[in-house]
């Protein structure tokens, strides 16, 4: 189950339920401390991840590379000497020529590497993936793309949605979207239509209603605070480049806190409205927030901080980390007040400060205002004190990524994170705890990364959009409709998207 904020939204891809095991891997570092290091072994060495997969279209294609020595281990930290790995992609037929970014490796500072790369262009004939380490091939190098392959911008969806699921290796099932779907076996359109209104345009001002008929998109904003409809538009139109969608007719809330507060036993009962944000005592169907998809659809153009990136910059190793706990926000809750004060208090134990004032501005003048600083700065401290703002922190996700330890008020305890009351009255405790029980926490903070990387790869939440709408479109009684006031959603037309697609019949025009 996606863990969701007390009053926030949903954090997403992060099932605190999942299995990571990282202590019992076999390692260098772990086995032969000791000893030199063996060689790396290019052909023992492993190569995997979506990004090897032709029909696997994403904005950013991406896998991961671990090097393994010549007795068969896993290096635990980037291998030593001067040999390094090294990638070429290219088309596999001279006469294409496309634009193709690949910078160089993310070295996760473990056993493994991170490669992305973004393509500019279609082939029709494919992409040669060439993996090196000192000049020998890598794993099964060189890997073949027999084409076409397709850039992030060519409009070529799958007919078949299972074709598509199984090109991303889509789970079968997501716990979260189960649970949410059970309060709501039925969804009647035109109730919907009729009540979402008046119940929540008119007093949220935040709803955005959409209907998907042929795969194409259509919208309404009902309310004023909708601008942030760009981008729970450009999702709908990167998933339907993607894929074919199923005719569907539903409401989004893209503010920053949960809309639908009726129980399943309420009479009227609550209304299935999708929303970015979720809570305990709410209905909404969650959905990963924008800041998360925003990022992977701009990774490597117009961001830094995405999921990816951040596996790269996770500061300095553990044992040279600052042994203190850390956070920087907004004043957008009283307990960051607190923390701030804790932190005035405790200076040894905790570094805390606010950097910017909305809420309550009275307090500045007493606790003070913290420069703003680069997100990968975080990680040069030991522990990531994260506190919910107005809604559930948004880089809850980014600073599990990170190899600090989290410490996160009252969620799943003591398996990725280290969990603290939400007024704060254990913090210190807590920060005292870590620094006593140093091996325990190096642990606890590795399981919640591993489980970060896991579950917070891009090509999931492609998926996990996908079955909400597939799980929503079953449950509709009534047949989607274009209202009176929607307007067509295109999808870009210039020259960035131009593509052979050969799912699509050629026009009269190119006959």
């Amino acid at each position: 189950m996606l863990p969701r904020g007390a009053r926030g939204c949903l954090q997403p891809a992060l099932l605190l339920g999942a299995a990571v095991l990282w202590a019992s891997r076999q390692s260098f570092s772990e086995a032969a401390a000791a000893e030199p290091p063996p060689a790396v072994s290019a052909e023992r060495s492993l190569v995997w991840g979506p990004g090897l997969r032709a029909e696997a279209t994403l904005p950013v294609r991406y896998f991961w590379l671990q090097a393994v020595g010549s007795d068969g281990r896993n290096f635990t930290r980037s291998p030593p000497g001067n040999a390094q790995f090294e990638v070429k992609i290219k088309p596999i037929s001279p006469k294409e020529v496309v634009q193709i970014h690949v910078p160089k490796f993310v070295d996760r500072n473990d056993d493994s590497f991170l490669m992305r790369y973004r393509l500019y262009g279609s082939v029709k004939e494919g992409l040669k993936v060439e993996i090196l380490y000192g000049g020998a091939h890598v794993a099964e190098s060189p890997y073949i793309l027999k084409g076409p392959v397709y850039h992030e911008y060519c409009e070529c969806p799958e007919e078949d949605a299972q074709i598509w699921e199984k090109s991303l290796s889509c789970p079968s099932e997501h716990p979260q979207i189960t649970e949410d779907f059970a309060v709501f076996p039925s969804i009647d359109l035109q109730r919907m239509f009729d009540e979402v209104p008046p119940r929540f345009a008119q007093k949220m001002g935040a709803i955005v209603h959409y209907t998907v008929i042929g795969n194409r998109i259509y919208r309404r904003s009902l309310g004023k605070y909708t601008d942030f409809k760009m981008f729970s538009d450009e999702m709908l139109l990167s998933l339907a480049r993607k894929v074919h969608l199923p005719d569907v007719e539903f409401y989004l809330n893209v503010a920053d806190w949960p809309a639908e507060h009726r129980k399943a036993n309420d009479t009227p009962g609550p209304l299935p409205i999708l929303s970015w944000c979720g809570s305990l005592d709410s209905a909404d169907l969650v959905l990963p927030t924008y800041d998360v998809t925003h990022s992977t659809l701009e990774t490597l153009r117009g961001v830094t901080n995405d999921l990816l990136s951040i596996q790269g910059n996770t500061g300095p190793a553990w044992d040279n980390k600052t042994e203190q706990g850390f956070f920087r926000g907004r004043d957008s809750r009283e307990e960051r007040l607190q923390l701030v004060q804790l932190s005035k208090e405790n200076p040894e134990l905790l570094d805390a400060g606010i950097t910017g004032y909305f809420f309550f501005r009275e307090k500045e003048a007493e606790l003070g205002k913290a420069p703003l600083m680069g997100f990968f700065d975080f990680f040069k401290y030991k522990y990531q004190v994260s506190i919910d703002g107005t809604v559930a922190a948004y880089r809850f996700p980014s600073l599990m990524l990170g190899d600090s330890l989290v410490i996160k008020q009252e969620l799943a305890p003591w398996t990725h994170y280290v969990p603290v009351k939400r007024n704060l009255e254990d913090l210190l405790e807590r920060i005292k705890w870590a620094k006593e029980n140093d091996e325990e926490v190096r642990k606890i903070a590795k399981e919640g990364q591993a489980a970060a990387r896991e579950l917070l790869q891009p090509h999931r939440f492609y998926c996990y959009y996908f079955k909400v709408f597939q799980k929503y479109a079953e449950r509709q009684a009534g047949r989607p409709e274009i209202r009176d006031g929607m307007e067509f959603v295109p999808q870009p037309d210039d020259r960035t998207s131009v593509c052979s697609c050969h799912r699509k019949k050629p026009s009269k025009e190119e006959l």
